[in-house]
């Protein structure tokens, strides 16, 4: 097992700034964010790099990304479940949360270094080769295209980073996008993509991400 570095270009990647803004002028606060983030530290670590692939990893992942899956979370309970991003334990969190608190603890948690893993040599080209270059002939978009080549994520487009995510985390959520179970991507992107990629497919995929940087 060793860590796995891809040379492909060039690419810059800003974790995030002190403080951050959206579309809807709302600045984000770092931290008053590392304040609130008290109650988060028990799942997600005190930086933002969990403990266990039970919960994600979200130091340095995206500012944008971040608000919305909050909101997401909030509109779940909202709605009970019929929008957004349904989880028992989110829900809980969120529901008391304003629209201030969100940005600050994801103006906190973006500004975060994010913790690399380690990945298999023996699924290295494999996975490459899907992540890279996806699969024209399963209509399978290659994960870069959105989430760039070294899973930085596009933080305007509000595309996650994927670098260094847990394994088991990213198993999980491509699990759910493929059964509909989580369907708050826009436009169901990653519910088609998923619905086209084998068990092996994910498995292999997971394992590549948690070390790729």
């Amino acid at each position: 097992m060793k860590k796995l570095a891809i040379l492909c270009g060039l690419m810059l990647f800003a974790s995030g700034a002190a403080m951050a803004s959206d579309s809807e002028g709302l600045k984000g606060d770092a931290e008053a964010g590392q304040e609130k983030s008290v109650t988060c530290a028990a799942c997600h670590g005190q930086s933002g790099n969990s403990p266990t692939g039970d919960f994600p990893n979200i130091a340095g992942q995206g500012y944008k990304y971040l608000v919305k899956q909050l909101m997401d979370y909030r509109e779940g309970v909202e709605s009970n479940g019929e929008r957004g991003r349904n989880n028992a334990l989110m829900a809980g969190q969120v529901v008391n949360l304003s629209d201030q608190d969100m940005h600050d603890l994801a103006a906190f948690y973006s500004s975060q270094e994010h913790a690399i893993g380690s990945v298999d040599e023996d699924i290295v080209a494999e996975a490459q080769r899907l992540f890279m270059g996806g699969d024209t002939d399963r209509g399978i978009t290659a994960c870069a295209a959105c989430h760039g080549p070294s899973g930085a994520g596009m933080g305007l487009a509000a595309f996650p980073m994927l670098s260094g995510q847990h394994a088991q985390y990213t198993q999980a959520q491509l699990e759910m996008f493929r059964s509909g179970d989580r369907a708050n991507d826009p436009n169901g992107m990653m519910r088609d993509i998923a619905t086209r990629l084998t068990d092996r497919d994910i498995e292999i995929l997971s394992k590549y991400i948690n070390g790729l940087y």
